[in-house]
């Protein structure tokens, strides 16, 4: 039987956006799924403001991207960024510290400002959030859809969330960023629960186009625990320990899931 990330990259790939024609495709499929798709639910993003049909924003100018495209209809159907550190910047700030309030805590003085970017623009074309009709396709849970997904699909609809992560988690390798801030609805935090993705909160939720919760996590914690809800889980986030810094973790992994 064929594992996830067999079954992932017979539809799918993963493509690093490091060319201004990717980024470009970036910006378009973030258009698309916050001006268009979910823009008059949650005010987030008014495609009057992107005239262009371009969503992008200051922080983009020290991000790193990725986009997944499908193989057989050629189109973008996800990405996700990790904004780095501004080296450039001392006084530079992250979204979340710029728009929440973060409680101080001995975890967040530990973390060297090196070592940290923010995990965010995540996003799925509303296309491939759910397709009734093709259960071989890997699709995402969409929480705003309202759709009951049966317990049988419910493994299958981790795969392109899952993939997302594995992007970040690379991007991260490369980039020797060790943790991440977010800023996520609550509901979007249960579902990664569910993979095995616990991440902390670290201040009072905002009102930032819908209640959202300023969070961190430390990479090699979430690799540990997603390896303890399932080693096939861990693969596909690192690519079977491939990605630059996940094979030494192995042997650790192997251990934890051993003594469950």
């Amino acid at each position: 039987m064929a594992n996830i990330i067999d079954i992932f990259n017979k539809y799918f790939e993963m493509i690093p956006a490091i060319s201004e024609e990717l980024k470009h495709e970036v910006y378009k499929l973030r258009y698309q799924v916050y001006c268009l798709e979910n823009g008059s639910k949650t005010g987030f993003k008014s495609p009057v403001v992107h005239p262009e049909g371009l969503e992008f924003d200051e922080d983009d100018r020290h991000s790193c991207h990725y986009l997944i495209r499908h193989r057989e209809q050629g189109n973008y159907i996800a990405t996700t960024r990790l904004i780095l550190p501004d080296a450039g910047n001392r006084d530079y700030l992250f979204p979340i510290e710029r728009y929440s309030q973060i409680a101080d805590s001995e975890l967040l003085q530990s973390i060297s400002r090196h070592h940290l970017a923010e995990l965010s623009r995540f996003c799925v074309s509303k296309e491939f959030r759910r397709r009734k009709n093709e259960p071989h396709l890997l699709t995402t849970i969409d929480t705003d859809s309202g759709l009951r997904i049966a317990q049988e699909d419910k493994r299958s609809s981790s795969h392109l969330t899952l993939a997302l992560f594995a992007c970040a988690v690379k991007m991260s390798a490369e980039n020797n960023i060790h943790y991440w801030y977010a800023i996520m609805e609550p509901a979007l935090m249960r579902v990664f629960s569910t993979l095995g993705i616990h991440f902390v909160e670290i201040g009072p939720l905002l009102n930032l186009y819908g209640m959202r919760q300023p969070c961190v996590i430390k990479v090699d914690d979430l690799l540990d625990s997603v390896a303890k809800k399932d080693l096939a889980y861990w693969n596909m986030l690192t690519n079977n320990g491939q990605f630059p810094g996940t094979a030494s973790n192995l042997h650790r992994v192997k251990n934890l899931v051993n003594h469950l």
